[in-house]
């Protein structure tokens, strides 16, 4: 752990999204789950590392709900306006993290709505993706059958699931790295739906670390309502952080 802690990395955490699918008035990071707003117990995951030194929080232009919170588990919080699109948004958070991280410095980009980061493989990310070349993500294998459907909804065939992994976040690169990958893909058209899809579409390979699969991204009513149940088993000391 010494080692991940020393020459902390600062993480941008994107947050402009509506989030319209969990069915609430308020954007899902601000809906509250035990008290709390679900943007802040991603946050407080995230900071409260010894590996973390510090959030851009990238927030949309017309968001009133935001706390304005500065500091997080003793790290310093700081707020960017997004863009359209996730790598505008990505884009804007690199661009609003402070002078002291350099252009090859590895930078985290974490959802906002994947509030059950473990810190476990966090610390796993830090120590396999700084040691490589490109950077790396977590992710998981995919472990369900898959099949591919027609136009009708029937069955076409069965998907071979080996090597096919679901990516989560935190995803990790160099700040010059990726600004640079995000904006050749907006420039070519392309709408990446995660960094490491702008890494490769510049023909690298990203690493994969396999993460924790209750690492969830909070999307639907649903969702929200697991979050919930894994933090009461938490709080009656069943679950695992």
């Amino acid at each position: 752990m010494q080692d991940v802690a020393r020459g902390g990395v600062w993480a941008v955490v994107v947050a402009a999204g509506r989030g319209t699918r969990v069915g609430a008035a308020l954007p899902k990071q601000y809906i509250a789950v035990a008290g709390q707003p679900l943007i802040g117990h991603t946050l407080s995951a995230l900071c409260s590392h010894p590996g973390v030194r510090g959030a851009v929080v990238v927030l949309a232009a017309d968001d009133a709900h935001w706390p304005g919170w500065s500091e997080m588990a003793g790290k310093p919080l700081l707020g960017c306006v997004g863009g359209e699109s996730r790598a505008d948004s990505v884009l804007a958070g690199l661009q609003a993290l402070p002078d002291e991280v350099r252009a090859d410095d590895f930078v985290l980009v974490h959802d906002a709505a994947r509030p059950n980061l473990r810190h476990d493989d966090l610390t796993a990310l830090l120590e396999r993706g700084r040691a490589d070349p490109v950077g790396a993500i977590l992710a998981a294998p995919v472990r369900d059958t898959l099949k591919r459907a027609g136009d009708d909804g029937g069955i076409d065939r069965t998907e071979p699931r080996e090597r096919l992994w679901r990516a989560l976040t935190p995803q990790l690169f160099r700040r010059l790295q990726l600004g640079r990958a995000l904006e050749s893909a907006r420039e070519s058209g392309i709408a990446v739906t995660d960094e490491a899809m702008a890494m490769e579409l510049l023909g690298m390979r990203p690493l994969l670390v396999e993460g924790d699969e209750e690492n969830f991204k909070v999307t639907t009513a649903g969702d929200l309502a697991r979050f919930g149940f894994v933090l009461s088993q938490r709080l009656h000391g069943s679950g695992a952080s």
